[in-house]
């Protein structure tokens, strides 16, 4: 079966040439689109969106997410009032986490890949956390986001910080999902809270897997001080000495505070780094200047919400006065999620996977302006269609994979009961 978008202007996401067209999409994980000039035969199975003129390009990707924020939004305040990152952690995050239970979980993400789905998101790359329900939390993720039909990479955040038994559960928990041929990372929460013991035998995993970490990396200046203190030696080039750089599928979280030597040995390497403005706003940690670190950077939400055309709004307005980023440099980043997915060789993020924009725009969109109607025009209220892997997910803003009702009527029962057990 194929899609046919009949009358589009189809942006391309790299060369910003803007074609009028109409696109043949094919289905699957490995479908691609082409484009003709006119539609010809058709088959009783293939369908028609007549896109009306309507701008097409490719649909989004989160660089680092946390579906297991979903249920925080409005929840009691915490026991103490947090005065610094480590405290945000432990009286807001960690008791959170604690709390989550398998149906928390399904719930949150189900909700979070619905607010995903209708923002253009269509690939996840998710870290997840849940010490006392660690068995099968990645399956439930990835058949929540499978449901509504959206593509991901997970992992789980190893930690030291709950103690032997739940670290060593959550490498047994990364063992069942890739081996059972799930998609994903090996997770890392922090240098602060992962002993030696751990950070070997997590990167020992992912060397298994042929993939990478998903580590937190100098969030705040504590993650430092405490590498110096315990380790005699700064959070990147622990990672380095332990072989955590050896692979190019390694995600790099935050990197706020690095000094020169930490930002060269992330050049040599060629890992990733994930910039999540808004949270680290939000956590009062920094901002870092990401052009000193590497070109290899993409951009996520942390959680923060599941909006990238917000997240790349964030980062630019941020930039302009830490490291004078430019528009253009701000796109690249935006996009650059799609060059790490194809760089590690995941699946799930093939051509076949379009946004159709409803931009009701008050001046031209051209070839040459295109960046500027991205930073000051486009945001998530345009996206009206979304396609993934040729499929329909979202059409006229509503999701057609699931019903949106019981999707957050779920959510908000599972949001009780985890505020129930917080207290």
């Amino acid at each position: 079966m194929s899609l046919y978008l009949r009358n589009a202007r189809f942006i391309d996401w790299q060369t910003l040439k803007i074609r009028s067209t109409h696109i043949k999409v094919d289905e699957g994980a490995s479908g691609g689109i082409s484009f003709m000039d006119t539609l010809g035969d058709m088959g009783g199975d293939d369908r028609v969106i007549d896109c009306k003129g309507q701008f097409v390009t490719k649909a989004f990707g989160c660089g680092h997410h946390h579906i297991y924020s979903t249920l925080a939004r409005g929840m009691p305040a915490p026991r103490k009032i947090p005065t610094n990152f480590q405290e945000i952690l432990t009286y807001i995050w960690w008791h959170v986490d604690k709390c989550l239970d398998k149906d928390m979980i399904e719930a949150s993400a189900l909700a979070s890949a619905l607010y995903c789905a209708k923002n253009g998101i269509t690939f996840i790359i998710d870290h997840h956390a849940s010490p006392f329900h660690i068995e099968g939390s990645l399956a439930t993720i990835a058949g929540a986001f499978d449901k509504v039909g959206v593509s991901h990479l997970l992992c789980y955040e190893l930690s030291d910080r709950d103690g032997s038994e739940i670290s060593e559960a959550g490498l047994v928990e990364h063992e069942n999902f890739l081996s059972g041929g799930g998609q994903g990372h090996v997770g890392l929460h922090a240098s602060f809270t992962v002993g030696d013991d751990l950070l070997g035998k997590a990167v020992e995993l992912a060397r298994k897997h042929g993939t990478g970490l998903h580590v937190h990396v100098a969030e705040d200046k504590a993650d430092q001080v405490a590498c110096l203190k315990d380790h005699n030696k700064r959070v990147v080039k622990r990672l380095f000495d332990a072989g955590g750089l050896d692979m190019p599928q390694t995600i790099l979280g935050h990197c706020i505070h690095l000094d020169d030597e930490e930002k060269e040995i992330i050049r040599s390497t060629g890992a990733w780094v994930v910039q999540n403005t808004e949270s680290n706003l939000n956590n009062n940690v920094g901002l870092a200047n990401y052009t000193q670190i590497s070109e290899k950077i993409m951009l996520g939400t942390d959680g923060m919400h599941c909006d990238m055309l917000r997240s790349a709004k964030a980062a630019f307005l941020s930039g302009q006065p830490v490291e004078g980023l430019g528009m253009d440099t701000t796109y690249t980043r935006f996009r650059n999620v799609h060059r790490f997915i194809e760089s590690g060789g995941f699946k799930g993020d093939t051509d076949n996977n379009l946004v159709i924009l409803d931009y009701d725009t008050p001046t031209e969109l051209t070839d040459e302006n295109f960046i500027g109607h991205f930073i000051y025009g486009l945001n998530s209220s345009h996206v009206q269609t979304v396609v993934a892997q040729g499929k329909v997910i979202v059409e006229d803003r509503v999701l057609k994979t699931a019903d949106e009702t019981e999707i957050l009527s779920y959510a908000r029962q599972q949001g009780d009961r985890l505020w129930d057990k917080m207290k």
